[in-house]
């Protein structure tokens, strides 16, 4: 349970860092900062969600869980999916700041649902409860 607990810890930690960095991040494009293009702040993200994927993987392999058989994995990786294409037009492709901020809000809210997802263990975060 030791190495379960260590790796339960990293992984939070990398949620946190991940959304707090995201919301940094859309907070200096909707104020058209140059500090989103340094490249520190290019590359850190990427580092941090490589250490989120891995603690992931890990604790769904000592877990001995998969998408096919926890239907909350699954709704999980959807929401990732979605908050990711949502977090890169916020971030970079979309055309103007309108789109951009529109999809910021996108994917916060698609996080917010990842994250009762991931506390509730259900795809219907916590709304039956």
């Amino acid at each position: 349970m030791e190495w379960f607990d260590s790796i339960k810890i990293v992984h939070v930690s990398a949620v946190i860092i991940t959304a707090s960095f995201f919301i940094l991040r859309g907070v200096w494009m909707l104020q058209g900062s140059s500090l989103l293009h340094k490249p520190f702040v290019r590359v850190a993200p990427h580092v941090n969600d490589t250490v989120l994927f891995g603690s992931a993987l890990t604790l769904a392999w000592l877990l001995g869980i998969s998408p096919a058989s926890a239907p909350w994995l699954a709704a999980k990786i959807t929401g990732l999916v979605v908050y990711i294409l949502l977090g890169h037009i916020a971030l970079r492709r979309g055309p103007t700041r309108l789109i951009r901020g529109f999809a910021f809000a996108g994917a916060l809210a698609t996080l917010t649902y990842i994250l009762a997802v991931a506390r509730c263990r259900d795809p219907l975060a916590c709304l039956g409860s």
